[in-house]
């Protein structure tokens, strides 16, 4: 009973026994210390003890978990995570493509998807025209023809987006809508779009996106133009409205007709849709440790959320396996966060993976996505220590991330 107690009532009750019983304790704690310079002294206390801001809360609450997780490392990811963001512009296919394309290209800007298929296309050519012509080392041979474990092809197609140079921290100016009232790109954390490429959606593909507000994922989703049917849920009525928002901002009317949106709970998914999906992305309510040091309106980190904080691994677990039980066997899901947290990336994929083959007799398999940190090394800074999936670490010369990634397969 007495640890529910607020503060100031607490005090309060204390200061009432402490005068019963011990009218000289009174004036020792209670009583402000003589002022100098003649001013006044304070004769109230106040009601509440002050509260430490949510973006100081998380800052003391990174310092002590990441310091430990990423120990050298974690100083220039703090500044990295203090400083500006770096964006990335997302390409709208349904806009005026040449115009934006041009205006994108006059910022300097690069579609970073694009320069590194090519990169990799022309190492390619250099270790075929080597191995056939002979002249190349057997130690440069080795590096062109290491293999890979996904040819460029295993990406979601159609996903433009540019971004500026390594160390360049010039910004995009605001999108302004077409004749038709188009917007022509999405600003994004660039390293958004690194999971729904790595998903892989195929033409024909019945998709699921599981928690998708605000949106962004859900638009780099549709620029594939693969989708035979789209669903998209989220709970939150806010967010389904901003989604709203967004899609008719970006896409042409009929196209957005065939998105599915529903606002339900998606833990319990299964038991409100039996579909089966070949892909599903489960982009799951996070720490959101950028914003989270930016932020004070609804941060996770504010007084009174410690409960919710703390049962944040639970809900994720619970999203991604009903996201694996939603796709078919032989289906594809991505999970997603943008936090740093190894609690809420890896042991929140290995403890999925071991509660369905316990409980529900499903073998899942973790892809291997290390061709992604050899594909898009030039643009984001990887952690090389992740044990399952990948993660992005903010780096003030590529200030993007934290995102993490992770693709399961069910197998039956």
């Amino acid at each position: 009973m007495a640890a529910t107690l607020h503060v100031g009532r607490g005090r309060r009750l204390l200061r009432q026994l402490l005068r019963e019983q011990a009218p000289s304790l009174t004036r020792l704690f209670f009583t402000s210390a003589p002022c100098r310079r003649g001013h006044p002294q304070k004769k109230k206390w106040a009601t509440t003890t002050p509260r430490i801001p949510a973006t100081r809360m998380a800052l003391q609450i990174f310092d002590m978990n990441y310091g430990t997780q990423f120990g050298s490392l974690w100083p220039s990811i703090r500044i990295s995570l203090l400083s500006e963001q770096k964006y990335g512009a997302l390409f709208n296919n349904f806009c005026d493509v040449k115009l934006v394309t041009q205006q994108l290209e006059d910022l300097n800007a690069i579609d970073f998807i694009w320069e590194a298929q090519n990169a990799v296309k022309d190492l390619d050519s250099m270790a075929e025209q080597g191995a056939r012509e002979q002249v190349l080392s057997p130690e440069t041979q080795t590096e062109l023809c290491e293999p890979r474990d996904q040819p460029v092809s295993f990406i979601s197609p159609n996903i433009k987006c540019y971004t500026f140079p390594r160390g360049d921290i010039s910004l995009f100016p605001q999108a302004k809508p077409d004749i038709l009232g188009i917007l022509g790109y999405y600003l994004l954390n660039a390293a958004s779009v690194l999971p729904v490429l790595a998903l892989n959606v195929q033409p024909g593909d019945l998709v699921l996106d599981l928690c998708a507000a605000p949106g962004g994922k859900t638009l780099a989703i549709l620029q594939t133009g693969c989708c035979r049917e789209l669903a998209v849920n989220d709970i939150s009525a806010s967010r389904i409205d901003r989604l709203h928002r967004i899609l008719h901002s970006y896409l042409p009317e009929q196209l957005i007709n065939k998105v599915k949106i529903t606002r339900k709970d998606g833990r319990n998914w299964r038991d409100l849709n039996d579909t089966c999906y070949d892909r599903v992305l489960v982009d799951v309510p996070c720490t959101n440790d950028r914003q989270s040091l930016k932020e004070e309106e609804n941060s996770i980190f504010k007084y009174g959320r410690k409960e919710e904080r703390k049962m944040l691994p639970m809900l994720q677990l619970q999203l991604l396996v009903a996201g694996i039980l939603a796709a078919k066997p032989g289906g594809e899901v991505m999970y997603s966060t943008c936090t740093l947290s190894q609690l809420q990336n890896e042991y929140v994929v290995e403890g999925a993976v071991e509660l369905l083959k316990v409980e529900h007799g499903i073998t899942v398999q973790v892809a291997d996505l290390s061709y992604f940190r050899r594909l898009f090394q030039s643009t984001f800074s990887f952690y090389q220590d992740c044990r399952l999936g990948e993660l992005i670490l903010p780096n003030l010369s590529a200030n993007f991330g934290p995102m993490y990634f992770c693709k399961l397969q069910r197998l039956n």
